[in-house]
């Protein structure tokens, strides 16, 4: 059987967690890995084993294992539900994904900034996923000036199987009905 993985890639409050949820459910034995609850989890129950500064090397351990588990034991697709900014990031990924045998799909969700500051100002999202952040606000203004690094950059043709892009929410039931389609005309199963 042909397996996906569809991988998300956009800011803070884009709709990336909305969209995976959606397409979990019209994308028959598909699961969400969505690293915001990973964090929820590790902040919940392992707050005192996060590294005080750096890389959130033990979040990134649990995804490992979920998606490592995920591919090798079950016949799963994945849609990866993180933010993906980096371009090595996302080829090493995507590279591991080819590897065992999967069709890549990358949705870019490239929505302006002053839709995403709205979305936090009204948002009630739990912020129990911070580690060194405070708000959301805080989460967008760092993802901008990360935006200034070499490696920070949108998806482009190519890097991946398939790609969308994802600019005003009215987009995304499109693209999850594209996606459907795809998944369908390479006998996926059905949606």
């Amino acid at each position: 059987m042909k397996r996906f993985v569809i991988m998300t890639a956009g800011k803070t409050h884009s709709g990336k967690t909305t969209f995976a949820n959606k397409l979990e459910e019209q994308l028959e034995n598909a699961v969400v890995v969505d690293q915001d609850r990973h964090a929820e989890f590790i902040n919940t129950y392992y707050k005192k084993l996060l590294a005080k500064q750096g890389p959130n090397t033990i979040k990134y351990a649990v995804t490992k294992t979920i998606v490592g588990h995920a591919v090798e034991e079950t016949d799963c697709h994945l849609i990866i539900s993180n933010s993906n900014r980096s371009k090595s990031g996302r080829k090493d990924l995507l590279d591991y994904f080819h590897r065992n045998g999967f069709n890549s799909i990358l949705v870019n969700f490239d929505l302006p900034d002053s839709v995403l500051e709205e979305r936090i100002s009204v948002g009630s999202r739990s912020k129990i996923i911070f580690r060194s952040a405070t708000t959301f606000e805080e989460v967008l203004a760092r993802q901008n000036t990360d935006s200034d690094q070499d490696d920070v950059m949108p998806p482009v043709e190519g890097e991946a199987d398939y790609l969308f892009v994802i600019r005003d929410e009215v987009d995304v039931e499109g693209v999850i009905q594209e996606i459907a389609g795809i998944a369908h005309s390479l006998g996926v199963g059905d949606v």
